[in-house]
């Protein structure tokens, strides 16, 4: 069988007659990326599996409390290293184009608080007009113009 050049690493290897559409080779690095390129297109395509994968990792945090914490205690080097990516990242965001209708000084929201102040205009039922489906009932709310 003929050769055919890895998409990670680029070196020439012996595809598997089982596996008609190998793209990566053998190497320990090059199954890695794989690995990891196959995760980031489920996480964006499959919600189910993006929910498990967000289930998951709350669950180890709540059975590994402190862990990051004692982390960067632990690696002081790795934690400054990422103080100054992310104070890049910051800078980067702010200056970006698309960012106009963003508070530049806001990265992130950590407790974003909820307005109660809604005036209910009352209940409704959407019905389908073209295809089978059932009706949906919805809550129409008028939004406070003080609503960020």
């Amino acid at each position: 069988m003929e050769q055919i050049p890895c998409v990670y690493c680029g070196d020439f290897f012996d595809p598997s007659p089982r596996h008609k559409n190998q793209t990566a080779c053998n190497k320990v690095n090059c199954q890695k990326a794989k690995k990891a390129a196959w995760q980031r297109h489920k996480m964006k395509t499959d919600p189910i599996y993006a929910a498990n994968q967000k289930s998951s990792q709350q669950q180890w945090i709540k059975a590994n409390a402190g862990y990051w914490k004692q982390y960067r205690q632990n690696n002081p080097k790795k934690a400054e290293r990422n103080r100054i990516g992310q104070a890049l990242r910051n800078r980067r965001a702010r200056s970006s184009p698309d960012a106009t209708d963003v508070d530049p000084t806001l990265i992130a929201k950590m407790d974003a608080s909820k307005s109660d102040n809604f005036q209910i205009l009352g209940q409704f039922w959407l019905l389908p007009v073209i295809a089978k489906m059932d009706a949906l009932k919805v809550n129409i709310i008028k939004i406070p113009v003080c609503y960020p």
